[in-house]
């Protein structure tokens, strides 16, 4: 399956998600920068709220190419401790690297929703939608965080996901939705004919018309 573009890729994937079409405790939440275009057309299929829900990859210090874990708002912290004892990786480099991190993903919550407070979700479905699933390790925080928040049940829904992924993933959620053939998916880009990143601004531009001041 291709997709034209992240909003054309929503619009599908919102075609499998019809049962949360029209109820009042749903929640969806966009992990930028990726994930937030379609979590935007999901969110007007379902006539659902809208939020951004903030998380970074980790990558491996002297290894940039691998994700050793993800960070989540609220202060969840995903770390493949097999990873660093295989790749020999000091501590204090983990930590540091986390810090920057973690700065980072502080700046980018008030660069999307400035002063407003994450949308609440406890006693609500969470649906999380992001642009694919290949590690799993950012989605993997981003429940992690959702649980601390207490929501009743956590949704992942993706265009695409690596079939490896998806099986060890789909046992941490209540529900994961996923489009096409996840078996022949190596990569979320393969399934889009355009796959360049929104840009923060436009991110923000985006989630401006969606913002509900519901603190937890």
């Amino acid at each position: 399956m291709k997709f034209t573009d992240r909003a054309a890729a929503g619009r599908a994937l919102a075609g499998r998600l019809q049962h949360y079409a029209g109820r009042d405790d749903n929640i969806v939440l966009g992990l930028p920068r990726g994930g937030v275009p379609v979590a935007l057309e999901v969110a007007r299929d379902l006539g659902s709220p809208l939020d951004v829900l903030l998380v970074r990859k980790l990558r491996a210090p002297g290894h940039e190419t691998l994700v050793l874990g993800a960070l989540a708002e609220g202060g969840v912290t995903v770390v493949r401790q097999d990873l660093i004892i295989e790749l020999a990786i000091p501590q204090r480099a983990v930590t540091e690297a986390i810090a920057q991190e973690r700065q980072e993903l502080e700046r980018r919550a008030w660069l999307y929703r400035g002063e407003r407070p994450p949308a609440a979700v406890r006693a609500r479905t969470a649906i999380v939608v992001d642009d694919g699933l290949a590690s799993g390790e950012a989605l993997r925080a981003a429940a992690g965080a959702l649980r601390r928040r207490h929501a009743k049940r956590i949704v992942v829904a993706v265009p695409a996901a690596a079939a490896a992924a998806c099986e060890q993933f789909r046992a941490e959620v209540d529900e994961l939705v996923c489009l096409g053939d996840i078996g022949e998916v190596r990569a979320a880009a393969d399934c889009y004919e355009d796959f360049s990143l929104p840009a923060d601004e436009e991110l923000r531009r985006l989630l401006a018309p969606w913002a509900v001041p519901a603190p937890e």
